[in-house]
């Protein structure tokens, strides 16, 4: 592929810095001016990397080495086919959550405090999209943590306090497997940067066991923000944030960064030869599975209203990593696909708790019979999104459970085709009661009454849920030919 030296993935990474900077310096009673800065700032952000995804969709890899330490360790960003997919995700993204962000956060406190690091955020994910190496990835990993942990504890109360600190104990915890791993990988390949196949290929000689222990260590380590079980206890704990933030944590940025790492370890750091080689596969398939089922199940207990959908996070997280441990094309097709597919759909989950939550401070489902009737648009999105994850056509959520369930097919791998039927019977179990509660069931918000949030809460969300629908029409224009650039690259 054609190599393109460019400071473009720097400016990524930049602008919402100084976007945080200028929001930092505003007077708290600035009000329009802080929520101008920072919705012009996800803007900015989101044409660079829309400049930079024609180059990558025409055949080329931009490249930008900030920082050279030693020879091959270094500061350095490459964007890839699968980079510019997860950047451009998130960025878009972004834009819809910060201005949901400036109706939920109207009434709240420190709200220059909340905005300051929701923006500064954006230049750790995007920094974790654009690294060309495992170094510059961890760097940005950790960097994600510390922006993100100000948003988990924003209400300042106890059980902000003690989710803060799971929180960042697990996602520090994590880093630290990646460290260790990263320093004696440095010794092994002298070199960390990103290869299709694989950067260990000319290290098969090296002890097995090492090989494998090195592997576990990456995969736990970014399974940590990947929510993998057992390592998953932080993110439900998290739900103690403003909704914006959970929304972030489970569509846009954290989960789908640790989920990321993965896809980078199996596919740029090992390599799908030297995987089957080691047989590590099925260890770590055996781990996922039990998170899909285990969590979907979880998911079906939990009666407060988001931490239903974060178990639900939890479990449709595995789906993007049993994609990926296909090691087929079509396989990562379907992986990557959920990537976009899932952050479009739980994005609109999360705004429309939160508004429901903002609306009538109902927390818990049961609370919530008859709010279809009063919210009829939220609820209606929700239905979308929801009917999407469980695999309803023509909602996009469908393409991706059509490729994996192909994937596991040719892989034969025929209990991951068991694996995602049962989840998808559970996804029902958990997502229909909630729609069937608020249209079809008689409570205290049965009589018809205006009640939906305010529009910039609004809006956002029935864009999104429309999006989903578009998306499910028109993949094959959209995002299929994108992702096949990824599995052409990979493969």
């Amino acid at each position: 592929m054609n190599v393109v030296t460019s400071s473009l993935p720097l400016w990524a990474v930049i602008i919402p810095i100084l976007g945080a900077i200028i929001i930092n310096r505003t007077p708290e009673d600035w009000v329009r001016v802080r929520n101008l800065v920072a919705v012009f700032t996800a803007i900015a952000n989101f044409l660079v990397v829309a400049s930079i995804l024609p180059m990558i969709l025409g055949g080329s890899l931009v490249e930008f080495t900030l920082v050279r330490f030693v020879p091959g360790l270094e500061l350095f960003f490459r964007i890839d086919p699968l980079g510019i997919i997860f950047a451009f995700t998130a960025s878009l993204l972004w834009i819809f959550a910060v201005i949901y962000s400036i109706g939920y956060m109207s009434r709240q406190p420190a709200q220059g405090r909340f905005f300051t690091f929701f923006i500064i955020s954006m230049s750790a994910t995007m920094g974790v999209a654009f690294s060309g190496n495992l170094f510059t990835m961890y760097i940005f990993f950790e960097y994600l943590t510390l922006c993100t942990y100000p948003l988990v504890v924003h209400s300042q109360t106890e059980e902000a306090t003690k989710s803060g600190i799971k929180y960042i104990a697990y996602c520090f915890g994590g880093g630290g497997l990646i460290l260790f791993a990263l320093i004696i990988l440095q010794g092994l390949a002298h070199n960390s940067s990103f290869v299709p196949g694989g950067i260990l290929s000319a290290t098969m000689g090296e002890p097995r066991v090492l090989l494998i222990v090195i592997f576990f260590m990456l995969i736990l380590g970014f399974g940590t923000k990947g929510a993998i079980m057992p390592l998953h206890s932080w993110l439900p704990a998290a739900m103690v944030a403003p909704a914006p933030v959970s929304a972030l944590l489970h569509a846009v940025a954290v989960v789908k960064s640790g989920i990321f790492g993965m896809i980078r370890v199996l596919y740029f750091v090992y390599g799908p030869d030297m995987l089957v080689n080691l047989n590590v596969i099925n260890y770590l398939a055996v781990l996922v599975c039990f998170t899909i089922i285990a969590a979907s199940i979880l998911a079906l207990r939990q009666n407060v209203f988001k931490l239903r959908l974060a178990y639900s996070t939890i479990g449709q997280l595995g789906y993007i990593t049993l994609g990926a441990l296909m090691l087929t094309p079509i396989g990562l097709l379907g992986g990557v696909i959920h990537i976009i597919n899932h952050a479009l759909m739980k994005i609109v989950l999360f705004f429309c708790a939160g508004a429901v939550i903002r609306v009538t401070g109902k927390t818990k489902i049961d609370e919530l019979k008859g709010v279809g009737k009063r919210m009829p648009l939220t609820m209606l999105s929700f239905a979308i999104a929801g009917l999407g994850l469980i695999g309803i056509l023509p909602i996009n959520g469908y393409i991706s459970k059509m490729y994996l369930l192909t994937g596991a097919l040719q892989a034969d791998r025929t209990i991951f085709v068991f694996v995602l039927l049962l989840s998808s019977i559970l996804n029902s179990m958990y997502y229909l009661p909630i729609i069937v509660n608020a249209f079809f069931r008689e409570g205290e918000f049965s009589k018809p009454k205006d009640l939906e949030a305010p529009l910039t809460m609004l809006a956002p969300i029935v864009v999104l849920a429309l999006m989903c629908v578009f998306f499910g029409l028109f993949a094959h224009k959209t995002t299929i030919p994108m992702v096949e650039y990824v599995v052409n690259y990979v493969f």
